[in-house]
């Protein structure tokens, strides 16, 4: 029993000469350590970037577009879809009811849809035009919210993103400082970010789409950069002028009642004794 043992001890003590044993892979439905689990998550982010810029598509068409082993790639959307991130029919792929929950959740100031909902809708409702709330992000325009109250005339183009010469866009852009980060700038444009910031007010006169025209106003909350813009979508036959001054009153609604939510609230008395 003694030369058993000793023999046992010798063979651990023995360097090994062959290959050493392969890494474990890091399995997705297992624990991940942090590198495993952000490359998990960028993977998972890629896909459904992937599958945001295409209506569908197939899990072979998505890993090479995002530079994934295939199984990678199948394993990740099988979760994203039991997530419901991303749906599945016949054996192809698209974004899912999650992300569109979620999307419609995100905003650049805190209350900033609450406070607009009210104001947006009687803003449609005194104009009879779409009225829209909007921010500039990454160099556009993204639509937050608009409504319309005359159903008999649709929104001519129901796109959430549009660039960043928009009314709305253009609001925010000359408020942004020098060199916003919005590409090539057209010669006129630091003379008419100053127009702008003066007069409180941008339009688009067809230049996005034909046969819409939009007046914008800021929004603002606590500081003097606004946190987001109101439009008026219209025909060329109304007089934006107008529509702007209506605009003015709903925003400095959704001014008022962004800084009501943020007032820090009054010091509690104390019980005199």
């Amino acid at each position: 029993m003694h030369r058993s043992t000793t023999a046992t001890a010798t063979a651990a003590a023995r360097p090994r000469t062959g290959p050493p044993d392969p890494a474990p892979s890091p399995d997705l439905a297992g624990p991940l350590s942090a590198t495993a689990g952000r490359g998990v998550l960028e993977g998972a982010f890629a896909l459904l970037d992937a599958l945001h810029h295409r209506e569908d598509a197939g899990v072979t068409t998505l890993a090479s577009a995002c530079g994934l082993p295939k199984t990678t790639a199948y394993r990740l959307l099988d979760q994203l879809v039991e997530l419901g991130a991303v749906e599945r029919s016949a054996g192809r792929y698209r974004i899912g009811p999650g992300m569109f929950r979620l999307g419609q959740g995100w905003q650049p100031y805190p209350g900033l849809r609450a406070a607009a909902q009210r104001p947006l809708r009687r803003l449609a409702a005194a104009t009879g035009t779409t009225a829209t709330l909007a921010v500039l992000y990454e160099g556009q325009t993204l639509i937050l919210d608009r409504t319309a109250t005359d159903l008999s005339r649709p929104v001519p183009d129901d796109r959430r993103i549009w660039p960043w010469y928009t009314a709305t866009g253009k609001v925010l852009a000359a408020w942004a400082g020098p060199g916003p980060q919005i590409g090539p700038l057209p010669r006129s444009w630091p003379d008419e970010a100053v127009r702008i910031r003066e007069s409180g007010v941008a339009y688009d006169r067809e230049e996005v789409l034909e046969g819409v025209c939009c007046a914008a106003v800021p929004v603002f909350a606590a500081g003097r950069v606004p946190v987001a813009a109101l439009g008026v979508l219209t025909g060329p036959d109304q007089r934006l002028e107008r529509l702007a001054e209506t605009a003015r009153r709903a925003a400095s609604a959704i001014t008022t009642a962004l800084r009501r939510q943020h007032r820090p609230a009054p010091a509690a008395l104390g019980r005199p004794r």
